[in-house]
């Protein structure tokens, strides 16, 4: 898919916001993906996560998905679906990221990560710790989107279907803060 036609389903679905929005990251910026809106449709969140699977599946034997709780739960779950494989999440617990539930990481597993939307990649990050805390191989990290335009590094490859060069600001050098423009806090994390 190329990013005009990624641009058309999530100005389609409303997923593409504008204003001014507290990211979870703490940075304000003037645009919002909130991807939700777009993988409610399962056409299109089948669609996002076969790129993602092209990209990994001659590459690697993923035995496992993980995903960060809330928003990349869908995506990890129809990874997975697509895989064949075992899904599992993280869940915050008193603002750290756990295994909750009587989800487990076999040791040497090989692990793809999924995301919805990666700004900063701090999920990421602490998802991919959980992995290697377990002794598990994580292989990858699939995302809808990624907002830093590949700014965002990790040790294991990056792919996400979707691109963007998103604008943010420190609050303290927001100048939508300085027109006075109401800010919204989106998102899973309200």
């Amino acid at each position: 898919m190329d990013r005009k036609e990624a641009f058309r389903i999530f100005e389609e679905t409303g997923a593409l916001q504008t204003g001014h929005y507290l990211l979870s990251s703490g940075l304000h910026s003037p645009q919002y993906f909130q991807c939700a809106l777009v993988l409610q449709y399962p056409k299109f969140l089948e669609k996002f996560c076969s790129e993602i699977i092209e990209f990994y599946y001659e590459e690697e034997d993923i035995d496992l998905v993980i995903a960060p709780a809330i928003g990349a739960i869908t995506v990890g779950q129809e990874l997975a679906r697509q895989l064949d494989v075992r899904f599992i999440f993280t869940e915050r617990e008193n603002g750290k990221m756990k295994l909750r539930r009587g989800f487990r990481i076999e040791p040497h597993k090989k692990v793809l990560i999924a995301e919805d939307v990666i700004t900063t990649g701090g999920s990421v990050q602490e998802v991919i710790d959980i992995v290697e805390e377990a002794r598990g191989y994580p292989v990858g990290i699939g995302a809808v989107i990624d907002r830093s335009d590949g700014a965002v590094s990790f040790d294991i490859p990056l792919f996400a279907a979707v691109q963007v060069k998103a604008v943010t600001y420190e609050s303290d050098r927001c100048p939508l803060c300085l027109q006075n423009i109401p800010l919204t806090k989106p998102g899973s994390r309200q």
